[in-house]
């Protein structure tokens, strides 16, 4: 329950800020027009993202592994740290990334007409979307099948093993994005802003 706290907490302040900032651009615009603002936090979003993708990566290779040694034990052991560090690591990385990003965006221009930029928000944004509608309904369903398995269980009951085979592509579908990101944000192309795209 601790958990699900944190990670909803988390989720609401995400929320917040990209609101505050496409509601009030004006506002983010004079609290961040400071040049000299650019390079630190430039390094804390790369910092930051770096992190969160490079915990879900090893996340995903380490429940990978988990299931594929069928031990129960080292099952329920790597789903229980993963969860634990979705909580209190990969969501506080989550929230500086986009708060750095935001920020970023705001010193560089207009977020919706800088094509790699606007291309890249919308990605962040649907791989957040992958965790909150799949990964999470499942993590609940994952915590009460858990919560019934005997500590010195020999296998686990076969709809716990599906349930963990199903997030393990959850979190890849919501990781294969961020790939792109972090590929737009390197070579920046030149691309058709996200506001030109319906006209």
């Amino acid at each position: 329950m601790k958990t699900k706290r944190v990670l909803v907490f988390f989720l609401v302040v995400m929320v917040g800020m990209i609101l505050f900032a496409l509601l009030f651009p004006d506002h983010l615009k004079e609290l961040l027009d400071r040049p000299s603002l650019y390079r630190h936090v430039l390094f804390v979003h790369v910092v930051s993202a770096t992190l969160f993708f490079a915990n879900a990566v090893i996340g995903i290779l380490w429940e990978y592994r988990s299931l594929a040694s069928g031990r129960p034990e080292a099952i329920l052991h790597t789903y229980g740290t993963v969860t634990w560090l979705d909580a209190r690591f990969s969501s506080p990385m989550i929230v500086v990334t986009v708060v750095a990003g935001i920020m970023l965006s705001v010193i560089l221009g207009d977020l919706w007409q800088i094509g790699w930029l606007s291309l890249a928000f919308l990605l962040f944004i649907f791989s957040g979307l992958v965790w909150v509608v799949s990964d999470i309904p499942t993590q609940y369903r994952i915590k009460k099948l858990i919560a019934d398995v005997d500590p010195g269980a020999h296998e686990l009951p076969r709809e716990l093993m599906r349930l963990l085979t199903v997030r393990l592509w959850i979190s890849i579908a919501g990781v294969a994005p961020l790939i792109v990101v972090f590929a737009l944000m390197v070579y920046k192309p030149a691309i058709t802003p996200v506001a030109q795209w319906f006209r």
